[in-house]
């Protein structure tokens, strides 16, 4: 063969891979346009069905329109409660502006603490037993108390003057404990015991209940080096008093006052930009759980030094905190994260409540201005707020991604392994995928979280837990049979929404059962004695009785103690509980866990009085 037929033999070679490139190069520019196109219009044809549901998927919608700085929350004084500049941390801007806000955070808790385990165990009564023919006047004048060990009431007598002795504590809302009294200049009760018998450890034990002292510690009988001399210690206590930490906390009192006044302008929007839903300007979450958890337990030390109007204000600041994240005058745009702490901190609200009627604190004054902010809270359509626009910025934020943007976002991992890195090599199929294949995505994501969005309240806005259950298994079965590359970002980016209702239809609860017990109280004062009914309380002590916002029936109450013999009143006892989670009337009953704590997926939710 000679040189020519050589190079006519190359060039037709080339020629037939050139155009076989050609080829497959404009069968891939055709399925990049027809993949493009069918994303497109999946996506087109996704709004037009949602929207006609009612769904708003122009994330536009939910930018909010500027306000004035002079009716701002948030430009009364630019520190509060606001994230910082993403450059520095909290904990760095904290050092360099010495921010109020952020040292309420960062700042180390200086109050003192009284913490059994470094000294020797407290004493907090002296027993002395003596014969019952032998206990001379003068020995029974010197002691508070002189009972005969078996005689009726002697036990309650006891416990009486111990739970006087160390004072009533409560537990903080940041895992402090705290007391009414200095226990470090604790005076032990002097106890005389009338009894022929010579009593064992185990008999004292059993008649003063290690329990009887709630929240601040436990109590044990010891002998002394008399065997007719007994101790009762107090151990395992890590308390503060309620005056040492008020004293402490009194440095954030300014930075309060400041919300207080903050809280006055109608408006509370971040100034920032929008545009970019996950970008867009949020309050400083760390903070307001500080703020709150502050307030809270200020509000539980001044319930304990018998100022319930004190504890009130300080209470009634946490309640209004919470209209910052509603956000108005819009309430838009409500994310998942800020209906979430705005349950929470509703949640610590109304625990701090209940623990003022623990305390038996609440008053008439106070029980008529807790009724009226209770009666404001209505957690659900929060929730269902940020399920909409969680829709709207989830697609969004996904049309401004780039294909290869969405496996980096559902693949991260600290550390991955090879085992890992393979089984996810399907998912980087979207990496060089066409444009349409994002408006998959978003199609899926829109559609899933429209079942979420159906599912979480009914049409007359309550809680049907079955349904939620149900449209969360059929979520979570889709999502796991499609290995699809549609489905990544929906697998991703979909928030259990189960969880966020449970939480909310719980805490919801408590609100609306105080509100009940608030009124409840009033009628007591009033006549003595609580109702048979709760329709006794409308409208003189309630203007609309709360429903169970679980079915929407009416919350489950009756009285407990038996009527006395002369008046036939109930002596100060009832059961207000809704059927909870399951949807079953257990007779309030509490379900607890294997750990003791409460199961909020079974049994009733019971009001604790």
């Amino acid at each position: 063969m000679n040189e020519t037929s050589k190079n006519n033999r190359r060039w037709q070679i080339l020629r037939r891979v050139l155009i076989g490139v050609a080829v497959f190069a404009t069968l891939v520019a055709i399925f990049y346009l027809e993949e493009d196109w069918r994303g497109k219009h999946a996506w087109e044809k996704c709004k037009r069905e949602l929207e006609a549901k009612g769904a708003v998927l122009d994330w536009d919608k939910y930018i909010p329109p500027p306000v004035p700085d002079d009716q701002n929350f948030f430009t009364y004084n630019t520190n509060i409660l606001v994230r910082f500049k993403k450059a520095q941390t909290d904990a760095e801007y904290a050092a360099a502006t010495n921010c109020q806000w952020l040292r309420l955070v960062y700042l180390t808790n200086s109050f003192a603490v009284f913490d059994s385990a470094k000294t020797e165990p407290l004493v907090v009564a002296e027993l002395t037993v003596v014969p019952s023919t032998a206990a001379s006047p003068a020995l029974v004048e010197s002691h508070p108390l002189a009972v005969r060990l078996n005689a009726a009431g002697a036990r309650e007598q006891i416990q009486d003057l111990i739970r006087g002795t160390v004072g009533r504590g409560t537990p903080g809302a940041a895992g402090f404990q705290f007391s009414e009294l200095q226990l470090s200049n604790l005076v032990p009760a002097q106890i005389v015991l009338q009894s022929d018998t010579l009593p064992s450890i185990i008999d004292l034990q059993n008649f003063i209940p290690e329990d009887l002292v709630t929240n601040v510690g436990h109590l044990r009988i010891e002998t002394t080096g008399d065997p007719k001399k007994f101790q009762v210690l107090l151990t395992g206590a890590r308390v503060t008093a309620a005056a040492d930490y008020l004293k402490w906390s009194d440095q954030f009192v300014p930075a309060f006052n400041e919300i207080r006044e903050a809280l006055k302008r109608p408006y509370a929007v971040i100034p920032g930009d929008y545009s970019k839903p996950y970008e867009q300007p949020i309050p400083n979450f760390v903070t307001m759980r500080a703020v709150a958890q502050t307030l809270a337990q200020r509000t539980q030390c001044f319930l304990l030094l018998n100022r319930p109007q004190a504890a009130l204000s300080e209470l009634t600041l946490m309640h209004d905190v919470c209209r910052i994240l509603e956000k108005p005058p819009t309430g838009q745009p409500e994310t998942l994260v800020e209906a979430m702490i705005n349950v929470a901190i509703t949640g610590l609200y109304v625990a701090t409540v209940q623990e003022g009627f623990r305390l038996h604190e609440w008053q008439a004054p106070q029980l008529a201005a807790l009724q009226s902010q209770l009666a404001e809270i209505n957690l659900p359509p929060w929730i269902a707020a940020a399920f909409q626009a969680e829709q709207a910025a989830t697609c969004h934020a996904a049309e401004l991604l780039q294909p290869s943007q969405i496996s980096m976002i559902g693949l991260a991992s600290a550390k991955p392994t090879i085992w890992k890195k393979i089984m996810d090599l399907p998912n980087h199929a979207i990496d060089l995928a066409p444009r349409g294949w994002v408006y998959q995505n978003m199609a899926v994501c829109a559609r899933v979280i429209q079942i979420q969005k159906e599912n979480v309240l009914d049409s007359n806005q309550n809680v049907i837990p079955r349904r939620t259950e149900l449209a969360a298994k059929e979520i979570a079965k889709s999502l796991d049979n499609h290995h699809s590359p549609f489905y990544l970002l929906a697998r991703i980016a979909v928030p259990n929404f189960t969880k966020a209702m449970q939480s909310c239809a719980f805490n919801q609860t408590l609100a609306n059962q105080a509100q009940i017990v608030c009124a409840l109280e009033r009628y007591h004062l009033a006549h003595g004695e609580y109702p048979e009914t709760l329709d006794a309380l409308v409208p003189q002590f309630i203007e609309k009785l709360p429903h169970d916002i679980i079915g929407g029936q009416p919350l489950h109450y009756r009285r407990t103690d038996p009527p006395s013999s002369d008046s036939g009143a109930a002596s100060g006892k009832f059961l207000l509980y809704s059927i909870g989670w399951n949807e079953t009337d257990d007779g309030g009953q509490v379900a607890l866990k294997k750990d003791g704590s409460e199961d909020r997926e079974n049994g009733d939710w019971v009001w604790k009085n």
